[in-house]
């Protein structure tokens, strides 16, 4: 039967207009997050209640369709879905496409993710690289204190998507609370929103996988600690917004987990949840606990990883005597009592990430009988710069420090046993600024 012309085009408008009203559903993402060999998380927000899902598939076999699950985003979950990919096979690419509404959501650049490889037994682990870096700050004049924006040089996330990293690992301070959001659920899921719908991001939150932890701005006021009140309420927004594999430890609440991605061990340290008042003047002060400094021994032990990054806020190393810095400094005996059991336990291939700080450096500290510890912070993405060359770190290496935003990529190359770590860190235009490399076997006991 022919179908009258009026009505064709009806059914043509009426298609066309579902699509752009998906397309306009969208708040933020895609994401990709957390990666393994048989399955990875895809992270999407939405702007109200709506159906969504994904359709992904191998890049060598473009016939073979899979879905994760359908689910419908709520307003009390910020609109948010977290669905899984587990049709995968270890060691492949995939693309994969934004479904609103049963509608197809149309993205300007690529939506790919990857598994990682079975190379144990097989082969020589694989060559791989992330960025990492913090301090990531989006103005919005209305809540933002008055005066020279404290945003800025976005086009660094330009930078940052042209290097196509295998993953990213975000520092903390990924958003900042103002004053006007940490008192409430709706202040903590607006200012998450502001941060993550930020045009210029949505191409690296797509394309890379993404592992995060927090620290003060994005856990509550500034240099907040265990006793703001309301911290269950950014934690439970950490986990809707952060594809992290895992959240705390032992039961115990907390963003502590664990990644590992080619033959490197990732440990992501929560500084914030259980870490004591600055001015207490009783009891033992803190900035991990026992129980998640025993997590991270008992794990590094039993580690057989050429390189075990330890990812965490604040400074670990920097030797500065400054009641304002929050750095690891702050907390001499908890410090003191990590730092010997990673000797006394014979602990090879320790190396701190950090972030906080608002200018980069690499702090270096030297042990008598063993290797040294290495302490690289990367900061800040867009957040105001804090010059660190006049600060007396007499453990930084002579040079290794950046006054601009800036970012790094780590790359881990070479045949298994012999191992090397380079640091690359480069400015807002993708230019590099100094870079630093580390070989498995400097790090082992002398």
């Amino acid at each position: 039967m022919k179908v009258p012309v009026k009505i064709y085009y009806l059914c043509i408008i009426f298609f066309l207009s579902a699509e752009l009203f998906a397309q306009d559903l969208l708040q933020a993402g895609p994401m990709v997050g957390y990666s393994v060999m048989r399955e990875t998380i895809l992270w999407v927000q939405t702007k109200s209640s709506a159906k969504v899902k994904f359709i992904y598939w191998n890049v060598n076999d473009l016939k073979k369709k899979y879905s994760t699950k359908e689910f419908v985003t709520k307003e009390e979950e910020g609109f948010t879905a977290k669905l899984i990919c587990d049709q995968l096979e270890p060691g492949q690419k995939y693309n994969y496409e934004l479904y609103i509404n049963g509608k197809k959501v149309v993205r300007p650049y690529e939506l790919k993710f990857q598994t990682q490889e079975l190379w144990q037994w097989r082969k020589d682990p694989p060559e791989f690289n992330f960025i990492t870096g913090s301090c990531f700050y989006v103005n919005e004049p209305v809540y933002d204190r008055p005066g020279k924006p404290y945003g800025s040089d976005y086009e660094i996330l330009t930078s940052i998507y042209d290097k196509h990293p295998d993953f990213m690992l975000w520092l903390g301070d990924n958003w900042y609370y103002r004053e006007a959001d940490w008192d409430s659920w709706s202040g903590i899921v607006k200012r998450i929103t502001h941060t993550r719908s930020l045009p210029e991001l949505q191409p690296i939150l797509g394309s890379m996988h993404h592992y995060s932890i927090w620290d003060d701005h994005d856990f509550g006021p500034n240099d907040s600690d265990r006793g703001y009140w309301n911290k269950d309420k950014t934690l439970a927004a950490f986990k809707l917004f952060i594809p992290n594999p895992s959240f705390g430890i032992n039961g115990n609440p907390g963003i502590t987990t664990y990644f590992q991605w080619g033959d490197v061990d990732f440990f992501l340290l929560d500084d914030r949840y259980y870490r004591t008042p600055n001015d207490m003047k009783t009891g033992e002060k803190v900035m991990f606990g026992e129980e998640q400094i025993q997590w991270l021994i008992d794990n590094l032990v039993r580690s057989r990883a050429p390189f075990k990054i330890i990812a965490t806020g604040g400074q670990m190393l920097n030797p500065v005597e400054k009641d304002y810095l929050e750095i690891y400094n702050r907390f001499p005996e908890e410090k003191a009592k990590l730092l010997q059991l990673i000797q006394d336990e014979g602990i090879e291939g320790v190396i701190f990430l950090t972030g906080d700080r608002h200018h980069s450096e690499l702090t270096k500290l030297e042990r008598e009988g063993t290797y040294p510890l290495y302490d690289f912070t990367i900061s800040s993405f867009t957040a105001g710069v804090s010059p660190g060359k006049d600060e007396q770190n007499n453990f930084r290496v002579p040079g290794k420090i950046s006054d601009e935003h800036n970012f790094a990529i780590f790359n881990f190359s070479g045949a298994r046993k012999n191992r090397t770590l380079k640091c690359t860190v480069y400015n807002v235009q993708g230019k590099e600024l100094w870079n630093y490399s580390i070989h498995e076997n400097d790090l082992k006991d002398k």
